[in-house]
């Protein structure tokens, strides 16, 4: 197995089945069942897909078709998806949280005609879009859905569309491959939609394999090369997890493990001892979160190292280092760091952010806690890792490092970031208007390529390293013409322990307001604490409350400018989630609908 194996790769298919006949009988998928570590081989992977894409094949889908997939992160999924390459046809993933609006969007937009769904859960929601949008013929379900027959679709069973012979169903996918190339469309995946319905962004072999390409040579590069296990956790129907966690550990020959979820997450790294892991932004808040207090029980001494830990790795970042401090970084990889570490399994060797941006403080205190963090940065529409931090390039947290192998990165005259390169999405589908607005070929080299124009502003350091300041249509403009970043104030308000969760506007406004979600570990201790009775409405109200939440605001307040301290705040209802559409499958928080709910109730305080 070679680097260059990803840069040659005609198709993502193909990258798998050779590193299915590298890899043979060695593990190469992993999940839980009745609370036993299964492993699935590469050899009996590449079998059910090639097995499984016979069997869409005989189903009558042809060549561009496109067959939505809604699964949770499983062993299936990666099959079905590969399935589907090999069959010819484009995958089109789509959340598990999707509504029945959400579901209808997507088969209307993207002329699905099947769909793979895992079971009867997920199928509550879909089946009614499905009928709804009529295209759709076929219904293939990993697990029984109590029917056979449904009128204007049929249902099939999934383990009946493995019946062809093995050999004559690989040699039919090869075949069928060879005439795939990197310019076709492998899938399309639909945007989050933080600013309103998704759009299917057009994501061909190429610009997944540009992604693993310049992932990989980074790893092996900058970490060593081994047999390397990722813990899949995002939804896979996200671009970031979808190239991250399965085509990366794909190209690298890796292992792939599938976490329970959530609840569970701590337990399964432990159990997996992961080597790498990609996660976005929130989940490593609400880690840190719970290191902390986990430290803070433990008594004085535990504390005392932590502040310790903090301040050391304050001062490398900003260069000004004690000559003390290597006595002090000696201390800690005996006594603090390895228990940090263990309970990330002890093998880690990178934990990767992406999907939004991080919190430097964030990436300070893993620094601190002896695990690299690296924090990336793109979007869907750069299949999506265009920029990584990597050690040998220096790891500035405020940044998200250079830009990968092959890929251009500019900076236009407005502070938006350009990014062209075979990443680059081919467009959107369907969607001819919106494609031309990020889609621009520079005139004077036409035979580049599109610049993708990112939405987004920054700048390139003398290193070479980018740094993001903010989203160019989220970005708060007030009344005197100031521009402030809302996601700057936002994740330095999320970093006390008093706040959860937070939104701020300001946009043509005299000056800063907030929506804020305390945090329940703290409310509770605060309610108990002062004799009050916990309830979230009693509380909102108590006026010692409010002040110890204000407490919060205001030591964010101490460190911003005059233009962005937050000067008001009211309570959101409920925390914002993925399932009140409050916030995006990857995290980040939807501004439109916390508008749409909460508006008045901001607007109210310009009036007090």
């Amino acid at each position: 197995m070679q680097l260059s194996d990803f840069a040659s790769a005609p198709n993502l298919v193909a990258l798998f089945l050779a590193r299915a006949d590298e890899k043979g009988d060695a593990p190469f998928l992993h999940a839980k069942h009745n609370g036993t570590w299964q492993a699935t081989s590469w050899r009996e992977a590449a079998r059910r897909v090639c097995q499984l894409a016979q069997g869409l094949v005989e189903l009558g889908f042809t060549r561009g078709e496109r067959i939505m997939l809604v699964s949770e992160n499983r062993p299936e999924w990666c099959i079905a998806d590969l399935a589907i390459m090999a069959a010819g046809c484009i995958t089109v993933p789509t959340y598990i949280t999707n509504t029945e609006r959400d579901h209808y969007h997507i088969l209307e937009n993207s002329g699905a005609r099947g769909v793979i769904v895992s079971g009867a859960k997920l199928a509550k929601p879909l089946l009614p879009a499905v009928l709804r949008a009529g295209q759709a013929n076929h219904v293939i379900a990993m697990e029984p859905l109590g029917m056979a027959q449904a009128g204007a679709f049929d249902v099939h069973d999934w383990d009946a569309l493995f019946a062809a012979d093995a050999d004559a169903a690989r040699a039919a996918v090869e075949a069928r491959i060879a005439t795939i190339t990197r310019q076709d469309t492998a899938c399309i995946i639909y945007t989050s939609g933080t600013g309103g319905a998704p759009r299917g962004v057009k994501q061909h072999h190429g610009a997944i394999l540009h992604n693993v390409s310049g992932a990989g040579h980074i790893l092996a590069e900058d970490f060593g090369w081994g047999d390397e296990v990722f813990l899949s956790f995002l939804p896979l129907s996200h671009a970031y997890e979808h190239t991250g966690g399965q085509f990366l550990p794909i190209g690298m020959g890796g292992q792939i493990a599938y976490a329970e979820g959530l609840d569970k997450l701590a337990a399964n790294i432990e159990e997996i001892r992961p080597t790498i892991m990609v996660v976005v932004p929130r989940l490593f808040e609400v880690l840190r979160a719970k290191i902390m207090k986990s430290i803070e029980k433990q008594g004085a001494l535990p504390a005392f190292l932590m502040e310790r830990a903090l301040g050391l790795a304050a001062r490398r970042a900003a260069g000004t280092a004690r000559l003390t401090d290597r006595l002090l970084d000696a201390v800690l990889e005996r006594t603090l760091r390895p228990k940090v570490r263990a309970r990330f399994g002890g093998r880690m060797k990178a934990l990767v952010s992406g999907g939004a941006p991080l919190n430097p403080d964030i990436g300070l205190f893993f620094d601190a806690m002896g695990l690299t963090l690296l924090q990336g940065y793109g979007q869907t529409e750069s299949a999506p890792v265009a920029a990584v931090n990597r050690p040998s390039a220096g790891i500035r947290m405020d940044t998200v490092g250079p830009p990968l192998p092959d890929t251009e990165i500019r900076i236009a005259s407005d502070g938006e970031i350009l990014i062209r390169g075979e990443l680059v999405m081919h467009g959107y589908w369907r969607n001819d208007a919106e494609t031309a607005k990020v889609l621009k070929v520079d005139p004077a080299e036409p035979d580049k390529g599109p610049w993708l124009h990112t939405g987004d502003i920054g700048l390139i350091d003398d290193a070479g390293r980018i740094k993001i300041t903010d989203r160019k249509k989220d970005m708060i403009v007030n009344d005197k013409g100031d521009n402030i970043s809302p996601q700057k104030v936002e994740g330095m308000l999320t970093l006390q322990p008093e706040i959860a969760q937070a939104m701020v506007i300001g946009d043509r406004r005299p000056y800063v307001v907030g929506l804020i979600v305390p945090d329940c570990e703290w409310t509770v201790e605060w309610a108990q604490a002062n004799n009050i009775p916990f309830d979230i409405k009693t509380l909102q109200n108590n006026p010692a409350f409010r002040a110890a939440i204000r407490a919060g605001i205001d030591r964010v307040n101490a460190d911003l400018s005059v233009t962005e301290k937050v000067r008001q705040f009211t309570f959101a209802d409920q925390p914002f989630s993925i399932d009140n559409e409050e916030m995006t499958p990857s995290m980040k928080i939807r501004r439109h609908k916390l508008k749409e709910r909460y508006g008045a109730r901001m607007d109210a305080l310009y009036k007090g």
